[in-house]
């Protein structure tokens, strides 16, 4: 003879089941919150070792051939953020980066440079007319590559009187 549903004790009932008490439920819930903490901390870490900015592969950037840029003109390279400079003594490079925090210096319609993060005014040989920049905006050597292009190093400051005779 099968047992029916009225000869099934009540102990083994879903009705008659203990209930997961507030104790337990507040312990798997800190014991799952700290596992997946636990997880996302170790993938960090492992993370860590692995650059997510990638430097740049060289310091020096050609910037084509002196004729490019004609005599008494400013030519703006935005994807290098320099300016480029021919004047009466030949050709400079100033850098665009500004000196306080690193934004970039636009060029003013009135004159001179503007950086939009914190308001620092440049003129237009690059000195500081309004701060909060410590310094002047900085000059790059420039020389030129053997095939008679321009180059542009990015990691050597040079004085404001130093152009390359063109």
């Amino acid at each position: 003879m099968s047992e029916t549903h009225a000869d099934q004790p009540i102990e083994g009932s879903e009705r008659f089941a203990p209930e997961v008490k507030r104790r337990d439920f507040l312990g798997l819930a800190a014991l799952w919150s700290f596992l997946v903490t636990g997880f996302i901390m170790a993938a960090g870490v492992l993370r860590l070792p692995m650059p997510s900015v990638f430097p740049e592969t060289g310091s020096k950037f050609k910037i084509g051939p002196p004729d490019r840029y004609p005599p008494r003109s400013l030519t703006p390279l935005r994807d290098r953020n320099v300016l480029v400079m021919h004047g009466d003594r030949g050709i400079r490079a100033m850098s665009l980066v500004c000196t306080h925090l690193g934004c970039i210096a636009h060029k003013e319609p009135e004159g001179g440079f503007i950086c939009p993060c914190h308001g620092s005014r440049f003129d237009d040989e690059g000195r500081v007319t309004q701060g909060p920049a410590p310094s002047r905006l900085r000059f790059l050597e420039v020389s030129r590559a053997p095939s008679g292009e321009l180059l542009v190093d990015r990691s050597k400051v040079v004085g404001e009187d130093e152009w390359l005779v063109v």
